[in-house]
């Protein structure tokens, strides 16, 4: 194919996946794509950073998306996305105006919803959760923590978990007793068996109880009930993950649930010219390393089209999870695919910079615009993440660290 100079690239979504895509394609493509970022967030936020505010320690990260795009050179529409029409290549956005596109990357990430009426939802943009509060009150306490039988990302509620417990430690409330309701055969056990036992393990070792392989629901009075077996449990409070539904975007295909269906080239099914990445697809792991590499894989069939990169490699899932305990984190990696051994845990650094979104360009990004002294990586193998030349990008992810001296 003859290169496309100047193809109009829009990007829908200034998350996780939208920023990577965004990073990815300004590397990539070069002057061959006029990159259009749009977002109805002014900002991009570090979600995976909110599981520190219940405790009132510093709030997520936040990065205005305009200067972001400024400095980058690329254009920044701070607007809502209405429709898309794939076969005339627009974007209708929310106040009537229209985006032409030559390729659309759609990372409008999922819709959350209580999976729990009576439960706290966490996260929650209209109820933020306030543990230090629920803590201090008066008397005996059983806080339940519930992984719902429809969500495939559940490491918050483990985070959420481990930090509680780590200041019920620090308030020196004996009588607070904390419980894991999981639909999973094992905690974490996306993970594979090396990582679920060691956060099995972490949780026995702190006195957290976990109920495994159980399905959570509410009887008509707001009770917590658990099946099979139709057990009561007597919570003083529970705080569920919430349920996700697809962004069910007007003009591009979706399954029953709202999810963009993409093959392993992040390319949605059906229409021509439109790629997707992030929690919006139909990919069943909703998680920001995973919306990462699905987005690096349309940028590097983008530009592969536009005639600035080689083949194209496809979406490759590595899961990758940096679990916050209140004391040492845990790092967690496996290669979802299978046929790659049993997985890998360790207190110590297991990629390389240590970001809990361990995307290709978004790590390097978050790196080093947080400022501060830079800690010195572990003396020992591990992936790195860097920002390549892109005539690199052939070659794969992980590079072996350098040791110190």
């Amino acid at each position: 194919m003859s290169p496309d100079p100047g193809a109009r690239v829009v990007i829908l979504g200034g998350g996780v996946a939208g920023l990577e895509a965004l990073l990815a394609l300004h590397d990539l493509a070069g002057d061959r794509g006029q990159l259009t970022l749009v977002s109805a967030d002014p900002e991009f936020v570090y979600k995976p950073m909110l599981v520190e505010e219940p405790f009132d320690l510093d709030p997520a990260a936040r990065h205005e998306l305009a200067p972001l795009a400024a400095e980058l050179g690329v254009r920044f529409e701070n607007r809502a996305v209405s429709s898309v029409d794939p076969y005339h290549h627009l974007v209708a956005l929310a106040d009537g105006s229209k985006l032409e596109y030559d390729y659309l990357v759609a990372c409008l990430g999922g819709r959350y919803r209580p999976a729990l009426e009576h439960a706290r939802t966490f996260p929650s943009a209209d109820d933020p959760l306030r543990l230090d509060e629920l803590l201090t009150q008066e008397g005996p306490r059983h806080v339940v923590f519930v992984v719902p039988l429809a969500v495939s990302w559940s490491l918050p509620i483990y985070e959420l978990s481990l930090m509680t417990q780590s200041r019920v430690r620090g308030l020196g409330r004996g009588d607070v007793q904390l419980t894991v309701v999981t639909a999973e055969d094992a905690p974490l056990a996306v993970f594979g068996p090396v990582a679920s036992s060691a956060v099995a393990d972490l949780l026995s070792g702190r006195g957290i109880d976990v109920v495994t392989g159980s399905v959570a629901r509410e009887d008509q009075h707001g009770t917590l009930v658990l099946t099979p077996g139709d057990r009561v449990v007597g919570a003083t409070e529970v705080i569920a993950l919430p349920a996700m539904d697809g962004p069910g975007l007007d003009g591009l295909p979706s399954d029953d649930d709202g999810f963009i269906p993409i093959d392993d080239h992040a390319r949605v099914r059906g229409v021509e010219d439109v790629y997707a990445a992030g929690d919006g697809t139909d990919f069943p792991v909703k998680q920001g390393g995973i919306g990462t590499q699905q987005a690096d894989a349309a940028a590097e069939d983008i530009a592969h089209r536009l005639g600035a990169a080689g083949a194209p490699q496809p979406f490759h899932p590595v899961l990758r999870g940096k679990l916050l305990t209140g004391d040492e984190s845990l790092h967690m990696k496996a290669d979802i695919t299978g046929g790659a051994g049993e997985g890998e845990a360790s207190p110590d650094a297991l990629w390389w910079p240590p970001q809990k979104v361990s995307g290709r360009y978004l790590a390097p990004f978050l790196y080093h615009g947080s400022g501060g002294a830079e800690p010195e990586p572990p003396r020992r193998p591990l992936e790195v993440e860097v920002s390549l030349p892109k005539e690199w990008h052939g070659e794969p992810l992980s590079q072996p660290a350098r040791r110190g001296s």
